[in-house]
């Protein structure tokens, strides 16, 4: 059934505008479509992502979004470049150093946009 679907991330944004500037400036990315109720973003193997405008962005303490890099340290250099900060963390089995954790599983970076969502880069080893 679901496993054979497209995969589409929902992001809220309290000001849409600000948000498309936000990954147009810093993230290189141009919507595939404005819709009334928000903007289409498309990624590649069908993967994509909606934004759309509401009062509740920025509430979620969790990642909301995240892409899948084959070199997570150039894409964050580039990511700097425009402006991009990245968080630091210090939790149980979560402690980041200049913004990377390195895990069993891989290296994983995390930001927020413009709207307070938390967004990632990871890296598989």
């Amino acid at each position: 059934m679901l496993k054979d679907s497209a995969l589409m991330a929902v992001l809220p944004a309290k000001d849409i505008n600000r948000a498309k500037d936000f990954y147009r400036d810093k993230l290189g990315l141009e919507p595939s479509e404005s819709m009334e109720d928000g903007l289409l973003y498309r990624g590649s193997d069908g993967t994509g992502f909606l934004i759309y405008e509401t009062e509740n962005a920025g509430t979620a303490k969790n990642t909301q979004m995240g892409w899948l890099t084959d070199n997570l340290e150039r894409e964050m250099e580039e990511l700097r470049a425009k402006g991009v900060t990245f968080e630091e963390y210090d939790l149980p089995g979560l402690k980041t150093e200049n913004g990377v954790v390195d895990n069993t599983w891989g290296k994983g970076a995390w930001f927020l946009d413009s709207e307070g969502n938390i967004l990632s880069l990871s890296q598989r080893t």
